[in-house]
């Protein structure tokens, strides 16, 4: 059964959206300003992506951007599976082509990101960082699912019966560092019993690679799988036991073996950005928080066959607590190591 707290926040964004698009309106007129102050839509959006869009981090932002055209707000075109060296002619040619916004990621490529950037200031960017934004027109974001992350380890620390869980990430980097070490929390929270196994494949993309260290970690005893990366819940399915997703709901994929996960919802960001770049009132800043909870950037979903229903309800209250500002989830970007 999904847990419907995305509805629930992006129910509030839009309240929020709303009222923030009248006050806007009312300035306006105050000010005396014309609608030509404003970008005309449909904005003209590009994406650059290092891997293909089905991988699971890059497919939420391919989503929202998708979602938005739809809606009639954007015209958008990507590019994926671009390597580093060439991401730096990939950004010029967007901006060059006129794009209002370019979206992607810059983990890999920061410097570079931020040199084309500034080199063409009337063009937004909005990239996928661990550091922050910088002037004139680089902002960043990142998958702050660290909350939802603490209520699948919850779920998790309850079911394990080995109480080993076997967590398989791409790289030790802050956005992947701080899921791992919430979602250990979490189980911890409520099984002080649970050791873990971790291991870095180095790779955003290596389903077999992923595949081969989760067997490793069952032959240890692991009974249960964090699935940061594609290839652990295949493990997980090949031997019977079950896995925890991350990022997108892939229970349809390995039914009877996905028993719960942690969304990321991308659309309150780039909704936000896209409002920004409209009414030309885009700055540099940290699109971060939008993937918090409360702005209905971040949801978990269970699957109440598989879990005990104590601890589906642990989860739920503590999901309320998270939404009423009445527990915080740390935020722990340091590398999460094996505790066995």
């Amino acid at each position: 059964m999904k847990i419907s707290n995305y509805a629930r926040g992006a129910l509030r964004h839009s309240r929020r959206a709303i009222l923030a698009v009248g006050l806007g309106l009312i300035a306006t007129a105050s000010l005396g300003l014309s609608g030509a102050d404003a970008k005309d839509k449909p904005l003209k959006v590009a994406a650059i992506y290092t891997v293909p869009v089905e991988q699971q981090w890059v497919s939420r932002i391919h989503k929202a951007l998708t979602t938005a055209q739809e809606r009639g707000d954007v015209t958008y075109t990507y590019s994926e599976n671009v390597a580093n060296t060439d991401y730096e002619r990939v950004m010029r040619e967007y901006a060059e082509q006129g794009m209002d916004m370019v979206v992607g990621e810059a983990f890999a490529v920061e410097r570079a990101a931020r040199k084309v950037a500034a080199e063409y200031p009337e063009t937004a960017f909005l990239m996928g960082s661990s550091f922050g934004p910088s002037k004139p027109n680089f902002s960043v974001f990142d998958n702050f699912i660290h909350e939802p992350s603490y209520l699948t380890g919850m779920i998790a620390g309850s079911t394990t019966k080995s109480n080993i869980i076997g967590m398989v990430g791409g790289y030790a980097i802050p956005e992947v560092n701080r899921l791992m070490n919430a979602f250990m929390e979490g189980a911890l929270a409520v099984n002080p019993e649970v050791k873990f196994l971790v291991t870095f494949i180095n790779s955003w993309y290596d389903p077999p690679k992923a595949k081969e260290s989760a067997f490793a970690m069952i032959d240890k005893g692991a009974d249960l799988l964090y699935a940061e990366r594609f290839g652990v819940s295949d493990a997980a399915k090949e031997k019977g036991i079950l896995a925890i997703g991350n990022v997108i709901d892939t229970a349809a994929d390995y039914p009877g073996t996905i028993l719960a996960s942690a969304l990321w919802h991308m659309e309150p960001t780039i909704d936000k950005a896209i409002e920004a770049v409209a009414s030309d009132s885009f700055e540099p800043a940290d699109y971060g928080t939008y993937s918090f909870m409360t702005y209905g950037g971040g949801s978990f979903v269970a699957d109440e066959a598989l879990a005990s229903a104590d601890a589906v309800t642990a989860a739920k209250e503590k999901e309320q607590e998270i939404l009423d500002g009445l527990f915080r989830v740390n935020v722990n970007d340091t590398e999460p190591k094996s505790t066995m």
